[in-house]
């Protein structure tokens, strides 16, 4: 049985795995502990959340973990920004990074704005 794409688990499990590559790199060439950690967690999640809203028992409950994902790339995009402006990137490793956490947070506002709106 051949396994049907999906391009936004793909590409989050593959970011995850970049942040945890980048993490191992911080911690044992930077020695550069708390921020690291911070963008590991925020950064991994991104995919778990997807891969959860994709078995999601609803539309709500799938949105809903959509959003968590969409969250949890925005705070990413914040401990990458801090990692670089104080100095523990070097600028080509950086824009490939942040270029690929920028290409995930496109993904998941797009998913997000085919949310059915509902009336309050």
């Amino acid at each position: 049985m051949m396994k049907k794409e999906n391009t936004i688990l793909d590409k989050s499990k593959a970011f995850a795995l970049r942040m945890i590559r980048m993490y191992q790199y911080l911690c044992a060439v930077k020695r550069e502990f708390v921020l690291s950690k911070q963008v590991l967690r925020s950064g991994t999640s991104i995919g778990a959340n997807v891969k959860e809203a994709i078995r999601g028992q609803s539309k709500a409950d799938f949105y809903s973990k959509i959003n968590i994902a969409l969250k949890e790339a925005s705070e990413t995009e914040y401990w990458l920004e801090l990692l670089n402006e104080s100095g523990y990137f070097e600028e080509e490793h950086f824009n490939s990074v942040y270029g690929d956490c920028q290409e995930l947070l496109k993904l998941l506002m797009a998913i997000s704005k085919t949310q059915p709106k509902t009336n309050e």
